[in-house]
């Protein structure tokens, strides 16, 4: 055995505790050609392989030989977490700068000073806080003794899970001292991916060993690529299609226990994650939702409560994905299906890492492709968008909030494209805001028809997984370009269905009994958006609680597992204007007798539509004569009526309707209206109609509408 393996192995037997254990088949590989070769390395190994073992034992004999601290970019604060705990058992001292952690970020800049640090880990927006970038950055640059890149297939945009703030890893690659050796790992990676990531780590060829050259003399400039089989010997898969999400629940909520262990069922909504979590513990599952939108201090309580086995499940979006580190979980069921083999590869990783056996169930929904084909569209630049972004920035910087009101782009769209346009170098994020380069932008089209054509591409390929009559972990295995495909011998294809497909009727009950519950609140908005007063409209500050709407009420969310089915039918493009059909509105009648209201409404007034004149007013009426109460007929517009499209800029939107309505003509009562619209996205609409009503002395004002849109 060589001085460097010996070492190396006793570092590995410390961070697992145990003496018997010895390195996986490419990982003492990858720790040579990091710490004695200085080279660049790319890891593409299953989950729970052992991939954070390399860089941590590396770490520990790279400081030991006199090298500066790791810097290790990882995606998710979960992820963080479970590394920092990791670290800590191997001796090595870890700290992480993020955005849960502010107050800390003073003594983590001091022990770094005094080379306290040996792992640094920050996530790859962190790269481009302006702060962080000119300050911190640059002495780590010159001190750096290893690049960790963790979740690397996040670099490539053909890759599941695209963040365009890894593109900067590139640039900072290129700023490092000459030999220090750089690591990229993952565990969901195909051919094209791969090749994707070598190329920003700096190779562009590869070899007839599968090497990835820059073609260079230097040996450090090379990328090792360590590639090892994806089978994961423990799962067994299966596909259980059912005719409707009332089935899917029912089958849930009659075999969850069944379910070995703990485990994970992944939505591919938060309202989904949220309904499902809250039938499941109405019926006696120890339950939680998990998403993007769950507060952070309770996303890390749910991660505890999991890792316990103080829980059944998290309901959980992918939100919760990458890194999440529970060797024993016992099962990953899906309620409708990623939109690729890839990103479901991934997920489904998380189970059975240190168990014999675990289950991994899709259930797959009709309403899939819908939903990806939101998530794939949502997600790509817009050129025309990129354009008025980079027309409207200077060299003074503009504040996001203030470039929103600029632009009419929504916070979150906008904050993506302006991550792409600065990764291409168009905008550049400084203190106080952005600012323009004034270097020359082109929009890649070409590029983006590519991406947009590989998706659905593999949107088919995730179709024809869930109809495979092959083994489904080979399926898998060769949509990750593994050629070491083999049968499992476990799966449902192989060994035929090993889950029940009966469903009780007293589970089909309930289950229907939730998808048929009504009614989601709609908060009345309470300020006025910053920069309305750049676009006309006179009022800045709060809304004056004597012109606001009261708490409204929406029949469903157009993304609700159960309603939300029938109201995308409605309102899907093409679809006809008609009159409320009557199980729609007998539905209304149910929100509306559940309101709880403090007085009831006196009167029923309506929203001039433009796209459903019929439905509106159908509705308004059809709810004043079972209320019995005086319908007054709509609000009248004013010059043409409202302008805009759904989706805009707050400040955009509230200009688009302001002064459009009148209620001349109308006789309002002194008590509550109820404001009858066909659906709410940003509410402005609904606010300034609110206020026209209470100017013209109507009490309170009650909107109701059929759909909420997000």
């Amino acid at each position: 055995m060589t001085e460097l393996r010996s070492a190396a192995l006793d570092a590995l037997r410390e961070l697992v505790g145990r003496d018997d254990v010895d390195f996986h088949d490419g990982q003492f590989e990858a720790i040579r050609a990091l710490v004695e070769e200085r080279r660049r390395a790319l890891v593409v190994q299953r989950t729970g392989w052992g991939k954070s073992a390399v860089y941590f034992v590396s770490t520990l004999l790279l400081r030991r030989a006199g090298a500066g601290p790791t810097l290790l970019v990882s995606p998710l604060i979960a992820l963080m977490r479970d590394q920092i705990a990791a670290a800590e058992r191997a001796g090595v001292r870890a700290v992480a700068i993020n955005s849960t952690n502010a107050h800390e970020w003073r003594e983590v800049e001091q022990r770094l000073a005094a080379d306290e640090v040996d792992v640094l880990l920050v996530s790859p927006e962190r790269l481009n806080n302006p702060a962080f970038r000119e300050t911190q950055l640059p002495r780590l640059v010159e001190r750096i003794g290893l690049l960790v890149i963790d979740e690397a297939h996040c670099i490539s945009d053909w890759g599941h899970d695209f963040r365009p703030d890894y593109r900067r890893l590139r640039e900072l690659i290129a700023r490092m001292p000459a030999g220090v050796p750089v690591l990229a790992t993952t565990a969901t990676a195909n051919s094209r991916v791969v090749a994707d990531v070598a190329e920003q780590l700096g190779a562009t060829v590869a070899d007839d060993s599968g090497r990835l050259t820059t073609g260079g003399a230097d040996a450090s400039a090379e990328v090792l690529t360590i590639r090892g089989p994806l089978a994961r010997a423990s799962l067994r898969l299966g596909v259980l299609e059912l005719p409707d999400s009332p089935s899917r629940l029912a089958w849930l909520l009659g075999h969850l226990d069944e379910l070995p262990g703990s485990g994970i069922i992944y939505t591919l909504t938060v309202a989904a994650a949220v309904d499902t979590a809250r039938l499941l513990r109405e019926h006696g599952h120890e339950v939680r939702a998990y998403t993007g939108q769950t507060d952070p201090d309770e996303r890390a309580e749910s991660e505890g409560m999991l890792k316990r086995n103080e829980v059944k499940a998290l309901v959980a979006t992918s939100a919760l994905g990458m890194g999440f580190d529970k060797p024993d979980l016992g099962f990953v069921l899906h309620l409708g299906a990623p939109s690729s083999p890839v990103a479901y590869y991934q997920q489904v990783g998380r189970a059975g890492r240190a168990t014999d056996n675990a289950d991994v169930l899709l259930l797959p929904g009709v309403e899939d492709r819908d939903i990806w084909h939101y998530f794939a569209t949502a997600s790509m630049p817009d050129e025309e968008r990129a354009s008025r972004v980079i027309a409207a920035l200077g060299e003074q910087p503009v504040s996001t909030p203030a470039l929103e009101a600029m632009v009419d782009i929504r916070r979150t769209p906008l904050e993506l494209l302006l991550k792409v346009l600065d990764v291409d170098g168009a905008v550049r994020r400084v203190q106080g805001g952005w600012v323009a380069t004034g270097e020359p932008w082109v929009y890649d089209a070409e590029r983006y028809r590519r991406i947009a054509a590989e998706r659905i591409a593999e949107q088919q390929h995730m179709l024809e997984y869930e109809r495979t009559t092959e083994c489904r972990m080979a399926y898998l295995q060769r949509s990750l370009d593994d050629d070491t495909a083999t049968p499992c011998g476990r799966c449902d294809t192989c060994a035929g269905p090993w889950y029940p497909a009966a469903i009780g009727e007293e589970a089909t009950t309930a289950a229907r009994g939730a998808l048929d519950r009504v009614g989601v609140p709609i908060e009345p908005r309470a300020q006025w958006p910053t920069g309305a007063d750049s676009l006309g409209v006179p009022v800045k500050g709060r809304i004056p609680v004597e012109a606001r709407a009261a708490e409204g009420r929406a029949l469903a969310r157009l993304t609700d597992l159960g309603w939300g089915g029938v109201l995308r039918e409605l309102f899907a493009a093409g679809a006809p204007d008609q009159p409320v059909p009557p199980r729609v509105l007998d539905a209304c009648v149910r929100v509306l007798a559940g309101w709880g209201w403090a007085e009831r409404p006196a009167a029923v007034v309506a929203m001039p539509s433009r796209s459903r004149p019929q439905l509106v007013d159908s509705l308004a009426r059809g709810l004043a004569e079972i209320g019995r109460l005086p319908y007054l007929g709509a609000l009248q517009p004013v010059g043409g009526g409202p302008s805009g499209e759904p989706g805009g800029n707050s400040a955009f939107r509230l200009a688009g309707v302001w002064g459009r309505f009148s209620a001349d003509g109308l006789e309002l009562p002194d008590g509550p209206v109820l404001l009858v619209d066909d659906q709410a996205d940003s509410r402005w609409t609904l606010t300034v109609a609110a206020r026209t009503l209470r100017e013209a002395g109507a009490g309170e004002v009650l909107p109701f509408v059929l759909a909420l849109r997000g």
